[in-house]
């Protein structure tokens, strides 16, 4: 057993003071829909609803241990990692302070400050992430504290890896491939940096979300490189860029074996998920599932291991994931109509939708002095070939129209 790994049982054990291990479960509804055994590590059932509890906490242990004295530490987050350190200054009785941006929901804020029982102190600043970063790293130099990084640390991805730990002991052994989800890349490079040493024969699949895909765009140069662009949705894993440390870990990856999974198609696994199994998972916690049909020819008949990285869902985003899951399985489309500006033109419009189309929005005012008029429209149906049906009349009839469903820039803007 490697040193790594002997540390990774150390920090496992201690973690025991604060919970007991996140739960193994085989998934029937999944294994048998792909032909596998599969198998979900349930991070989202830790004490903060993910992973990030741990690489906090050992962190922190570590810190305490060298210096019994520090009683500060510091963070910017404005998600899970910003929990986990609350609930370890919480366990530690030390101060916490933690800078998270001015747009962070109030959610997140409330759950922070639970978590840390008065332990800790949250401060507003920044538009941005960076800029936020930038004043913590400041005020945690002025004031000697320790600040704690969310990825890019040892100690924090030796906490990490306490999930593989626990995974082998509760499968009774290794299997045959794990799906791991990437974002700076603290669970993923503490998680197979363990596995590698104590069972070299397991293989993986790594899976981003494909609006912020650090650890494709580091495998390509060599190094980490920073996104000119993040998508925010997946926010437990839009990272603008892979840590130094995890990379260093982490180059040894097969690119092909780094998958992409669309934001929205997340949005269909979440819901499948909540209205299949029960389960509630954050768009990061679902991508391990997301990707699972992507994999599939590879993993049947196989024992796999999922790890579900987080349920911290704030439940008042369910109308905008059910949207977007809608939009990917081309079952909800918005479109501008170029509508003729006279008696019974929308009449002949209504007449074209089939039996299974059902207007979600219609925005239409009439113009003085102009012929024609311009109509968003959103349309809900059953099967995506209605929309073919319903476009051939659109054509048929010379109504022109214009698909906005995907154009990032229209539909933000108008929807």
């Amino acid at each position: 057993m490697s040193d790594f790994a002997a540390n990774a049982r150390l920090a496992t054990d201690a973690l025991r003071d604060l919970f007991d291990p996140t739960p193994l479960q085989r998934n029937d509804y999944l294994s048998q829909r792909f032909g596998a055994d599969i198998w979900l590590k349930r991070e989202d059932l830790s004490p903060v609803r993910s992973y990030k509890l741990r690489g906090a906490f050992t962190a922190m242990r570590k810190v305490r241990e060298g210096q019994p004295g520090q009683e500060h530490f510091v963070c910017a987050s404005a998600g899970n990692h910003a929990q986990g350190v609350a609930f370890a200054c919480r366990h530690f009785g030390v101060r916490g302070t933690i800078f998270m941006p001015v747009t962070t929901p109030q959610q997140k804020i409330d759950k922070t400050r639970v978590f840390g029982a008065g332990q800790v102190k949250i401060v507003l600043t920044g538009d941005y992430f960076d800029q936020t970063l930038a004043a913590a790293k400041a005020f945690c130099a002025e004031q000697g504290a320790v600040f704690l990084s969310p990825f890019d640390d040892d100690d924090v991805i030796l906490g990490q890896a306490s999930v593989a730990v626990e995974m082998l002991d509760q499968l009774g052994g290794a299997p045959d491939l794990v799906i791991l989800p990437v974002g700076g890349g603290g669970l993923s490079s503490g998680v197979t940096r363990y596995l590698r040493s104590i069972a070299p024969e397991v293989e993986y699949r790594f899976v981003e979300p494909m609006g912020g895909a650090s650890l494709t765009a580091a495998l390509q140069v060599g190094a980490p490189e920073t996104l000119g662009q993040v998508n925010s949705f997946v926010d437990g894993a839009a990272v603008a860029r892979l840590g130094d440390k995890t990379f260093a870990l982490l180059d040894w990856v097969d690119p092909a074996h780094v998958l992409l999974a669309p934001e929205d198609r997340i949005c269909i696994t979440m819901l499948e998920m909540l209205n299949v199994e029960g389960v509630v998972l954050e768009p990061a916690g679902a991508l391990s599932v997301d990707v699972l049909a992507d994999v599939a020819d590879v993993i049947r008949g196989k024992t796999v291991v999922c790890i579900t990285s987080g349920g911290n869902f704030d439940f008042e985003r369910l109308p905008e994931v059910k949207e977007r899951a809608q939009r990917f399985a081309g079952l909800k489309k918005y479109f501008i109509l170029r509508m003729p500006q006279r008696p019974g033109a929308l009449r002949e419009f209504l007449e074209m939708l089939g039996p299974e189309d059902d207007i979600a929005r219609f925005e239409y005012l009439k113009k003085s002095a102009r012929n024609f008029g311009s109509v968003l429209i959103g349309i809900e149906t059953k099967a995506p070939e209605n929309f073919t049906r319903l476009f051939a009349r659109l054509d048929q009839a010379a109504f022109p129209y214009r698909d906005i469903t995907n154009d990032g820039i229209l539909s933000e803007f108008l929807i």
